[in-house]
C-alpha cells in the first residue's frame, strides 16, 4: 500500500512536469546549454596573442641568422607576431596594453650562439630577452612556452645544444600569484550573481504578491519603480563590492598596484548593471520558480566567457565576441588592469563606459517591458 501511494505521488509530479512546458524545456535545454558552454570555453587554447619582435641581430653573414630561424619557428597560431623598431618602443606598447610581450634579440645574438656550438671557452651565453606582461598568468605561460619550443626546434636544427636562455623581465605582475589573477574575477562574478538573483527574486515577489500593481495604481510610474529598485540594489551591490575588496586585501593579501578606489568603482558599476539585468529578467517570470529557470542562461555565460577563470584569449575566436556582451568581462578587465598593472582611469575608461551603457540599456528595457505587461 505504501508503495502504491509512493508511485501515485511520482505520477503526479511527472504529470505536473509534463503540463509545465517551461520547466520541461529547461530540463532538456539547460544541460545541453551548460555542456556547450563548458565544452567550448575549456576546449580552446591561448591563440592570437599579440607580441612584438625587436631583432637587432647582425648574424655572422647574410645566410646565417639564428634569430631569424627562431622567429620563423614561433607558433603563429598562438602568437600574432609584429615587428618593432627598438626596445623602447616595444616596451611602451607592452605598458600601454597593446601587446602582451616583446621579444628582443641583441646585435651579437647569432655570434654568441655559434660561439657556444663551437665549444668556445669564453663563457658567452646567448640570451633572448622577453619583456612580459605577467598580469594574465595563463597568457604569459603560453607565450613563454611558445618561445621555448621555438628555441628548442631551432637548436635541434643547429645540431648542438648551445647555452641559449630566456631572460623574462616582468613589465607587469612581477610577483603576481595565481590568486592575484583569480580574485578580481571572483569578486566580479559574486557581485553579478548575487545582485542579479536578489533583484530578480525580489521584483518577481512584488509582482506575485500584488504589491507591484498596488504601487502602479498610485502616482508612481514604471520609471519610478525601476529607478527605486535600481538605487536600492545598487547600494547593496556596492556594499558587497566593498566587503569583497576588504576580504581580498586582508585575507588573501592580493596585489594592488593601482588605485583601489578605481577597482571598487568598476565592481560597483557591475552591481548597477546586474540589478538592471535582474529587473529586466523579472518581466519574463510570473512566479519565483520561473525566475530561477532563467538563471543558467545568465550565469553560465558570465562564468565561462568573461575571463574569470580562463583567459578570453583561449576562447575559440568565433565565440570570443560573445564575451564582450557579458557585463562581468569589463569589470574583470578593469579590476585586473588597476590591481596588477596600476592603470588609471585613462586606460580603463572604455570599460566604465561599456558598463554605464549596459546599465542604461537594461534599465530602459525594464521600464518598457513593465509598460508592455501592464498594457
Amino acid at each position: 500500500m505504501k508503495r502504491i501511494r509512493f508511485i501515485t505521488v511520482t505520477k503526479r509530479v511527472f504529470q505536473d512536469l509534463r503540463n509545465d512546458k517551461r520547466t520541461l524545456a529547461l530540463i532538456i535545454i539547460a544541460p545541453l546549454f551548460a555542456m556547450f558552454i563548458f565544452g567550448l570555453a575549456f576546449s580552446g587554447e591561448v591563440k592570437n596573442v599579440r607580441v612584438l619582435v625587436v631583432n637587432q641581430d647582425h648574424g655572422v653573414h647574410k645566410a646565417l641568422s639564428v634569430s631569424d630561424k627562431i622567429i620563423s619557428n614561433l607558433d603563429r597560431a598562438v602568437l600574432d607576431v609584429k615587428q618593432s623598431g627598438d626596445e623602447g618602443a616595444a616596451l611602451k606598447q607592452v605598458k600601454d596594453g597593446d601587446a602582451f610581450a616583446a621579444i628582443i634579440f641583441s646585435a651579437d645574438f647569432t655570434r654568441s650562439v655559434m660561439s657556444g656550438t663551437q665549444g668556445s671557452s669564453t663563457g658567452e651565453n646567448a640570451t633572448v630577452k622577453v619583456l612580459l606582461d605577467k598580469s594574465n598568468i595563463n597568457v604569459a605561460n603560453a607565450i613563454t612556452k611558445t618561445i621555448n619550443d621555438a628555441l628548442l626546434k631551432t637548436m635541434d636544427s643547429v645540431g648542438k645544444k648551445p647555452p641559449v636562455s630566456i631572460d623574462a623581465v616582468a613589465v607587469f605582475g612581477k610577483n603576481a600569484k595565481f590568486m592575484d589573477f583569480f580574485v578580481p574575477g571572483i569578486m566580479a562574478f559574486v557581485v553579478y550573481l548575487i545582485t542579479t538573483l536578489l533583484t530578480l527574486i525580489s521584483f518577481v515577489s512584488e509582482r506575485t504578491s500584488g504589491t507591484l500593481q498596488r504601487m502602479l495604481s498610485t502616482t508612481l510610474t514604471e520609471r519610478d519603480i525601476v529607478l527605486g529598485y535600481a538605487v536600492t540594489f545598487s547600494i547593496v551591490g556596492m556594499a558587497q563590492a566593498l566587503l569583497l575588496l576588504v576580504v581580498a586585501i586582508l585575507v588573501f593579501h592580493i596585489t594592488i598596484v593601482g588605485n583601489v578606489l578605481l577597482a571598487f568603482v568598476a565592481i560597483a558599476l557591475l552591481a548597477v548593471v546586474s540589478q538592471a539585468v535582474g529587473i529586466l529578467l523579472s518581466s519574463t517570470a510570473k512566479r519565483e520558480a520561473q525566475a530561477i529557470q532563467v538563471l543558467p542562461f545568465v550565469i553560465l555565460p558570465a562564468f565561462l566567457l568573461a575571463g574569470i577563470f580562463w583567459p578570453v584569449e583561449a576562447i575559440p575566436s568565433w565565440l570570443r565576441p560573445l564575451s564582450y556582451i557579458v557585463p562581468p568581462t569589463y569589470t574583470v578587465d578593469a579590476c585586473r588592469a588597476v590591481m596588477l598593472k596600476g592603470y588609471g582611469i585613462g586606460k580603463i575608461w572604455i570599460d566604465f563606459v561599456a558598463l554605464l551603457a549596459m546599465a542604461a540599456f537594461f534599465l530602459t528595457m525594464a521600464v518598457w517591458f513593465m509598460k508592455v505587461r501592464k498594457d
